[in-house]
């Protein structure tokens, strides 16, 4: 039996990994061990652990790195915390492999300890740019700490053998947001307008976090959203709350304050869960802001996306993906962009660079066959074969 630790800390992260974490707990020869950390064990951000115990997933361990009376996330502090947390667990469980996701500051809380103690790491989600936030940076660094690498699109894994990574180790095994899409049974629009007890007849589905290597832009850049939002007629809106980066506070104040004077135009909460949130965004008009969902998952649906600002600058879109500017104007045209009968018929064929629904599979079977065949952790540095511009 081979020990697999996976670390989540946040909704978003535990929401694609889902369908591997099952298929872990269900194999045969697979041992789970869940580290829950982060915005998962704070009540500022919703306690969304309780999700994952209503799963039947197991947690092992609950690493608090969060302090709700925090006005600023103190990333250093949490990453330092989440490190000595996961260092001791580390040496108590000892784990066979520690398999991460994405490119939260919390992953460095596990990787540093994981590879000193010799501890082979798998990562999901490399090779991906966001060139607005602090995430571009952890991914790669990540990337590099890593054995093991699934890619969601084949652009992704040339990057990551662009890093290095022999490509032997690198696979483009597609998005588990697609899987969960394919795969979930979502609920029906009317059951979703029931449950939330808010008007669903005509609305978009809003997240919008901080941009982490901007200074100061957080509030300035949600009033301008919000805003626009007063002046599209007619339509309502599901928004979800910023995660625990710097400014997400910040951010969640201005929606409550707009939530609470237009109680009957938006709707808010930290985090709708898995199965409420697909199903949102299957029946939305448009998906709004700037998360990676926008990107990732909303294509499959062929839902137009508004993708405001620099957060998810640099990563691969369809084209049911609408770039524009963090200001009222901008957001005001992509929005009526988006909903023209044109470009909703333009995307109607359209079809998601993102898999085809057996990611987390291909990630177990690929794990499983390495932890059988066994992991030298001497890894050779793949160079390739490239001329840059300008040279002679």
């Amino acid at each position: 039996m081979k020990k697999i630790s996976v670390l989540t800390g946040t909704r978003a992260e535990y929401h694609l990994m889902y369908p591997v974490l099952k298929k872990i707990v269900e194999h045969p020869d697979l041992e789970l061990d869940l580290i829950v950390t982060g915005a998962h064990l704070s009540a500022k951000y919703g306690n969304t652990y309780q999700a994952i115990e209503k799963d039947g997933i197991p947690i092992s361990i609950k690493l608090p790195i969060l302090k709700d009376d925090e006005e600023i996330v103190d990333m250093d502090r949490a990453i330092a915390e989440c490190m000595l947390g996961c260092s001791k667990h580390f040496k108590d469980v000892k784990p066979d492999l520690l398999l991460v996701l994405g490119d939260r500051y919390e992953l460095f809380g596990a990787v540093i300890p994981a590879i000193n103690q010799h501890i082979p790491i798998a990562h999901i989600h490399g090779g991906e740019t966001t060139e607005g936030a602090i995430d571009e940076a952890v991914r790669h660094s990540v990337t590099k700490c890593s054995y093991l690498h699934f890619t969601c699109c084949e652009p992704y894994r040339k990057r990551v053998i662009q890093l290095g990574e022999s490509p032997d180790r690198v696979f483009n095994v597609g998005g588990l947001g697609v899987e969960n899409i394919l795969t979930q049974s979502l609920m029906t629009q009317e059951d979703l307008e029931k449950n939330l007890s808010f008007p669903l007849n005509n609305y978009s589905l809003v997240t919008f976090h901080p941009v982490t290597l901007e200074e100061g832009t957080a509030v300035q850049q949600v009033k301008e959203m919000l805003d626009a939002f007063l002046e599209v007629e007619d339509m309502n809106f599901i928004i979800t709350k910023a995660n625990a980066d710097a400014g997400g506070n910040k951010i969640n104040e201005v929606i409550d304050q707009y939530a609470e004077k237009y109680p009957q135009k938006f709707y808010t909460e930290f985090s709708l869960g898995m199965v409420r949130y697909l199903s949102a965004m299957k029946y939305a008009h448009l998906v709004i802001g700037n998360s990676s969902s926008g990107i990732l998952e909303a294509p499959s649906f062929r839902v137009p996306t508004i993708n405001i600002g620099d957060r998810q600058k640099g990563r691969i879109k369809c084209e049911s993906i609408i770039d524009c500017n963090p200001n009222k104007k901008a957001i005001l045209d992509a929005i009526s962009k988006g909903l023209s009968s044109s470009f909703r018929d333009s995307i109607k064929t359209m079809e998601s660079p993102y898999g085809n629904g057996t990611t987390s599979q291909q990630i177990i079977d690929i794990i499983n066959k390495y932890l059988e065949n066994g992991i030298d952790l001497k890894k050779k540095f793949y160079d390739i074969e490239f001329n840059l511009k300008g040279e002679k």
